[in-house]
């Protein structure tokens, strides 16, 4: 008897629908085709004892399972419980009247327990886009497939209960989420809020312009400056999430499997930390089975590079494609998948191997050449795509010790919101472009031509701190984002002056001290 069950595979961000073909005819013989891998064909031996332990017989036939489309390449243990309700169902052991109306997934134990899977979210999606009714998937992952309207989702925790409501003997109660409840609850809700942080009102300035507008940074000081301590806290004053945003970022973080059980969906804007060990293909994504990589898993978020001198070359130089299209593209032999990474860049460095070079207190050890040396660590390339650049000295005694409470985030992301929406009107017509970050020449031309005493200003900055070439259209875009905070139509002579004052790593003077 031939029997179709539905199920899905996923690929980058998206599922793509697979149709799972069973036929038990007469012989003895198991054969999974259709370009399963190892894991697919392992699920033998878990969905023979998953059957047997739960009251049932795994059929004496030749069982013949097909899963198409045949061209994409079936990974993972998720088929298990498609496979096994198809088997069962062809073989007449259970109803399958139900089975054409929805999408199941699940990973089997011997004992029939149901596992959780990767990427529920995507899969829900797809389902819902292709008239299906409902999806029968693990328990831990109902919350965040039930987030998707219009489809019923029902989480169970063994084969036993997808069985009693494929037969019709059980009822199986529909996961619902409330997505804007949640949505509005948590999302004033942060672990660190800039109101901890005491003194650096410069550094917390700087941040607040590239919050506002979408710019990368990178700070400079000495060690227990505070560097980490306030890249932690950037996530707080970006603007909220929209659904749009929330619903995609989702996505990437539930094809990776890094959701927990309880949450259907992300209301915070990431921040991701790798460890300056990371590898290329973790930072960018891939792998054998390709997998979401660092840069992707920040999208819409924050990727916070600490120590970047010390991280691989060869991890930040792939870095400089992604910082401009905003997406990556993982190509393989048979096929290609792309992830989106629009997230915003938040570095930190010693300014030097010993880490006091410029320290007002501690002199630098380093031998002459050390400083400029450490800095080249540092490609031109990607400095060239980093806004600003902004020394940091620690915090003296007194500040440290006030306990007047600083500004909150919240009153900070008020004005990153306000300035954002000017933005968002300003490119409204423009597709791609969201933020001044982005901005191209032409652009730049258009919405942050500075005056005559703007150019006078600029031209002084150039000569007398030496400022290279690259930097003028970086000084333009933040003073147009300066401008935008202050609620200012033009830009004036006093954002490029701020905006100079942000392009420290430039200057060639700054490390020939030594």
């Amino acid at each position: 008897m031939l029997v179709k069950v539905y199920g899905a595979a996923v690929q980058g961000i998206n599922a793509t629908l697979i149709t799972i073909e069973v036929n038990c005819t007469r012989g003895i013989k198991f054969q999974v085709v259709g370009l399963p891998d190892a894991s697919v064909r392992e699920g033998h031996e878990r969905i023979v004892s998953a059957i047997n332990e739960n009251g049932f017989k795994f059929p004496r036939q030749q069982v013949i399972i097909n899963m198409s489309p045949a061209d994409i390449r079936k990974e993972g243990s998720d088929y298990d419980l498609p496979l096994a309700i198809g088997i069962l169902a062809a073989s007449d052991s259970i109803g399958y009247d139900k089975l054409a109306d929805y999408i199941i997934m699940g990973e089997l134990s011997l004992d029939g327990q149901i596992l959780p899977i990767k990427g529920a979210l995507p899969i829900a999606i797809m389902a819902k886009e292709n008239g299906y009714k409902g999806f029968i998937l693990p328990s831990e992952n109902a919350k965040e497939a039930a987030v998707v309207e219009g489809l019923d989702v029902y989480g169970v925790d063994n084969i036993k209960q997808v069985i009693g409501f494929v037969n019709d003997n059980l009822e199986l109660e529909a996961t619902k989420v409330d997505i804007e409840k949640e949505f509005r609850q948590s999302q004033s809700i942060f672990e660190f809020d800039f109101s901890d942080v005491k003194g650096q009102e410069n550094v917390k300035r700087a941040l607040e312009v590239a919050a506002a507008g979408g710019h990368n940074i990178i700070m400079v000081g000495a060690p227990g400056s505070g560097k980490s301590m306030m890249a932690k806290r950037m996530s707080s004053i970006l603007p909220p999430f929209t659904l749009d945003e929330a619903l995609e970022t989702t996505k990437i973080h539930s094809v990776a499997g890094k959701l927990e059980g309880s949450v259907s969906l992300m209301t915070h804007r990431p921040f991701r930390s790798p460890h300056h060990t990371i590898s290329d293909v973790a930072m960018v994504g891939g792998g054998t089975y390709p997998q979401p990589g660092e840069i992707s898993m920040s999208h819409n978020g924050v990727l916070f590079l600490d120590e970047l001198p010390e991280f691989n070359r060869s991890v930040l130089e792939v870095m400089r494609q992604p910082l401009e299209d905003r997406k990556i593209t993982i190509s393989r032999a048979r096929f290609s998948v792309e992830y989106p990474a629009s997230f915003m860049l938040v570095s930190a460095m010693n300014p030097c191997p010993c880490g006091y070079y410029n320290h007002p207190e501690r002199n630098c050890v380093c031998p002459p050449g050390a400083v400029q040396k450490y800095l080249n660590k540092i490609s031109g390339p990607l400095l060239d795509r980093i806004d600003i650049h902004i020394e940091i000295v620690p915090v003296p005694f007194e500040k440290i010790s006030d306990r007047t409470p600083a500004e909150s985030s919240l009153e900070i992301m008020k004005r990153v919101v306000k300035a954002r929406d000017i933005q968002v009107e300003r490119f409204k017509d423009t597709p791609g472009v969201y933020s001044n970050a982005q901005m191209s020449s032409k652009l730049l031309n258009k919405y942050a031509s500075p005056d005559e005493a703007g150019l006078k200003l600029l031209k002084v900055a150039m000569e007398r701190l030496s400022l290279s070439a690259r930097a003028y259209d970086r000084i333009l875009k933040v003073a147009r984002t300066i401008a935008d905070l202050n609620g200012d139509e033009k830009v004036l002579s006093s954002h490029l002056a701020e905006a100079i004052n942000y392009r420290n790593l430039d200057r060639e003077t700054w490390a020939a001290q030594r």
